[in-house]
C-alpha cells in the first residue's frame, strides 16, 4: 500500500506526467530498494514473531522473497496503469470542453463582427438613398412621394429581414430592383441598366445584404459616359456556385476612388467570416469599364 501510495500520488504526476524523466527513474530506484528492504524486514519480523523461529511453520510463498516483490510490484502497476487511464481520460475531457468553449466564443466574436459589418452597410445605403430624396425635394419633384415609398419599402426589408441570418436568394432580388427602380427615377434616362437572372431556386438561401453595397457602388462611382450611365448585372446558380457580375462605366480620375469603395471593402471582410476560402471576389477595369465577378461556393 505505502509503494502504491508513493508511485501513484508522488511520482507520477510530480514527475512521469512533467517528463521529468530522470527524476522519475531515480525516485522510483529509490522506492524499489525501500520496498525490498521493507519486504526484508517484514519477512524477519514474521519469522521472528509468527513462527517462533521456525521456517516450516511460514506459508511458503511468504518465504519467497522474489516472489513477493514481483507480487507487490505486479500491484503497483495495475493501480499505476488504472491512475494513468483516469488522468489520461480527465485530461481528455477538460481538452474537449476547453476546445467547445473556445468554439463557441469565436462563434459569438464572428456573429458580433458579423453585425458590426451589416451595421456599417446600412448608413451607407441610407446615405445614398437620401442624397437621391433630397435632389427631388429641391426640384419640388412630383416623383419624390414615390422615392420615399420606395425607400420606406427598403427600410422595412432593412429593419426586419436583414436581422435574419438568411434570406432567399430570390427575394435578395427583388429587394435589388426595387434599389435599381429608385436609382431610374433619380437618373431619368441617363441610365441604362440590365438585370439578368438564370435558374435562381426559390428555396436557396443566404446572408443579406451580400449584393447591394456592389449595386450601391457601381451608382455611386460609375460615370455617365457619351450621355449614359450604362450597368449591367447578373445573377445566376450552377449547381452550388452563386455566380454574380456586375459591370458599370467608369473614368479614369474615379478609378481609385471605385477601390475604395466603403460598400466593397466591408463586403470582403463579411465574406471572409462567412465564406472562408469558400469565393472568389475579382474586379477588373479594362475600356471604360469597371467589372465585379464574384463567385460564392455552397456547402451541398
Amino acid at each position: 500500500m505505502g509503494t502504491t501510495y508513493v508511485t501513484v500520488y508522488y511520482l507520477i504526476p510530480n514527475y512521469l506526467l512533467l517528463k521529468k524523466y530522470f527524476w522519475f527513474t531515480l525516485y522510483s530506484i529509490y522506492t524499489l530498494i525501500f520496498t525490498a528492504f521493507a519486504v526484508v524486514i517484514t519477512m524477519f519480523g514474521s519469522f521472528i514473531f509468527l513462527s517462533n523461529f521456525n521456517v516450516k511453520d511460514m506459508p511458503p510463498m511468504s518465504r519467497n522473497f522474489v516472489f513477493i516483490l514481483i507480487l507487490i510490484f505486479l500491484v503497483v502497476g495495475i493501480v499505476s496503469f488504472v491512475s494513468l487511464l483516469n488522468h489520461n481520460f480527465k485530461t481528455l475531457s477538460r481538452n474537449k470542453a476547453l476546445e467547445n468553449k473556445i468554439l463557441d466564443t469565436q462563434l459569438k466574436i464572428k456573429e458580433q463582427e458579423l453585425e458590426y459589418l451589416k451595421k456599417q452597410i446600412h448608413p451607407h445605403f441610407l446615405f445614398n438613398s437620401l442624397n437621391t430624396i433630397y435632389g427631388f425635394s429641391l426640384k419640388q419633384s412630383e416623383q419624390t412621394p414615390d422615392i420615399i415609398l420606395k425607400l420606406s419599402n427598403l427600410l422595412d426589408y432593412i429593419l426586419y429581414k436583414v436581422q435574419k441570418k438568411e434570406v432567399f436568394l430570390a427575394e435578395e432580388i427583388l429587394h435589388i430592383e426595387e434599389y435599381v427602380s429608385l436609382e431610374q427615377i433619380r437618373f431619368q434616362d441617363t441610365l441604362q441598366i440590365t438585370v439578368d437572372k438564370n435558374n435562381i431556386p426559390k428555396v436557396l438561401q443566404l446572408p443579406p445584404m451580400l449584393f447591394l453595397p456592389f449595386v450601391e457602388n457601381a451608382f455611386k462611382h460609375g460615370a455617365i459616359v457619351d450621355g449614359n450611365l450604362s450597368i449591367a448585372m447578373s445573377f445566376s446558380v450552377i449547381n452550388n456556385d452563386i455566380e454574380f457580375q456586375i459591370i458599370n462605366t467608369i473614368k479614369k480620375d474615379v478609378v481609385e476612388k471605385q477601390k475604395l469603395g466603403i460598400g466593397l471593402h466591408t463586403i470582403e471582410k463579411r465574406l471572409d467570416l462567412l465564406y472562408p476560402e469558400s469565393y472568389k471576389l475579382t474586379t477588373v477595369i479594362a475600356n471604360g469599364l469597371y467589372t465585379v465577378n464574384l463567385k460564392i461556393h455552397l456547402d451541398a
